[in-house]
């Protein structure tokens, strides 16, 4: 969106200083500024203001500042740099149409974010969160990089306690709501699997009366927020009871589904192009929320089918060897270490091996949840290598650091087949890279 700086100091109540410059959009890092961008400097671990001087450097046109001194270019002197920016988030929120989707879930969500906005892209000017840009620094940054004739925005939205969605709702104002899954996922943060449910439906609650919520039917704390909200109600899921399913699902073997689709606005063939049977669930839902804004049938599986998945998700590559890696290492709870361990057990293959990683914010539980994934990837006949993580148990072979886990795989062939998965912080995605030199 473009701003002039003094419309910027006024929409967030600061101090223009400096001249009135154009400004495109905005980042809160130095190192990915852009010509002609805002620049935000977050007050945490490390101080933002610090990095003012690189943010000009690289073409910041402007930056907020709850610093006295504001010496260089031009500044906007806020109380709170973080509130700014959300401030900034509702005022170009006011200038985009009622096509806002909020996605929100224990799990898929990103995934149901990129393939809904191929649905929308075909008939819609559309932005979509960058990566996994989820938070109260992430949505409205989202907002404000979105162009000036957008038509469609879908917005992912994290939470990490209860109110942390409503704040994302306040800024963003969704008219359509989405919600994949309620799981016993970041129990460290959340306590019980009550919480997360009371948590993400907060996204239907916000919903307006004339908007859509797009809930999945076949998870119990996701369909019980029917009750939650005032906006129309639209299911999906794996059963004809839904108001958008699928039937007749095959898997080939780069892991891409083809299924029959069926909507309240017409049937159609769709072949996905995410890899993954875990991910038709997701594109019915991406189905149900582009069919409720108006997207023709025809276009929702055309959608579908270009849509790709953010990086680190389900990637398919070989090696110099011929062996397959599957990499999908951006992050890791229980449901979807099994929907990954699944997909890789249907890849034709010789000789399979999960790498595995952590699996995070999991509370007390966390040993049992570990180790039955170990238990189920040995169901499947999978060997696992687990990377600085003991609580995958004695059937793992264990291991630590990247190295050692690249030699605990041995010599890849040709029948091989390799899962790369862990949560964000153990950053398996090197596993993979060290395999596909």
């Amino acid at each position: 969106m473009h701003f002039l700086a003094s419309e910027i100091a006024a929409s967030v109540g600061g101090e223009l200083i400096g001249a009135d410059v154009q400004i495109d959009g905005a980042s809160i890092d130095s190192r990915s500024v852009r010509p002609g961008q805002l620049f935000v400097p977050i007050v945490a671990e490390r101080d933002g203001h610090d990095f003012i001087p690189a943010a000009l450097e690289s073409g910041a046109a402007a930056y907020f500042t709850s610093q006295d001194e504001a010496t260089r270019g031009t500044a906007i002197r806020v109380p709170d740099t973080a509130l700014a920016l959300a401030d900034l988030g509702r005022a170009v929120r006011r200038r985009i149409p009622d096509r806002v989707v909020g996605i929100t879930g224990s799990v898929g969500k990103t995934s149901t974010k990129d393939l809904l906005a191929g649905v929308l892209q075909t008939t819609y000017r559309t932005a979509a969160s960058e990566r996994s840009f989820n938070n109260e620094l992430g949505l409205p940054l989202t907002l404000v990089g979105a162009a000036d004739d957008v038509e469609a925005v879908v917005l992912e939205m994290g939470a990490r306690g209860i109110g942390h969605i409503d704040l994302l709702c306040s800024i963003a104002r969704p008219t359509v709501g989405v919600i994949t899954r309620v799981e016993g996922v970041h129990l460290e943060l959340f306590g019980d699997i009550e919480s997360v449910a009371r948590a993400k439906g907060e996204l239907v609650e916000s919903l307006p009366a004339d908007g859509i919520a797009v809930l999945n039917a076949d998870h119990r704390y996701v369909a019980a927020m029917a009750d939650r909200t005032s906006a129309r109600v639209l299911r999906y899921g794996l059963s004809s009871a839904a108001d958008v399913y699928a039937s007749d699902i095959v898997v080939d073997e780069e892991l891409r589904a083809s299924f029959r689709l069926h909507t309240p606005w017409g049937s159609t063939d769709v072949r996905l192009g995410a890899r993954g049977e875990h991910q038709v669930p997701n594109a019915l839902a991406a189905a149900a929320a582009g069919g409720g804004l108006g997207v023709a049938i025809e276009d929702i599986a055309s959608g579908l089918s270009a849509a790709g998945l953010s990086g680190l998700r389900m990637e398919l590559a070989r090696t110099s060897d011929g062996a397959t890696v599957l990499n999908d290492a951006y992050n890791a709870n229980p449901t979807s270490m099994s929907a990954a361990l699944k997909s890789l057990a249907a890849l034709p293959a010789g000789r399979r091996v999960a790498v595995l990683g952590t699996m995070a914010e999991l509370g007390a539980d966390s040993p049992g949840q570990h180790l039955a994934i170990a238990l189920e990837a040995r169901e499947l006949g999978i060997e696992v290598i687990a990377v600085d993580e003991p609580n995958y148990g004695d059937t793992a072979r264990h291991t630590s650091g990247v190295d050692e886990a690249v030699a605990a795989l041995g010599d890849l062939a040709g029948g091989d087949a390799v899962l790369v998965k862990g949560s964000r912080v153990a950053a398996l995605e090197r596993v993979a890279q060290a395999l596909l030199r």
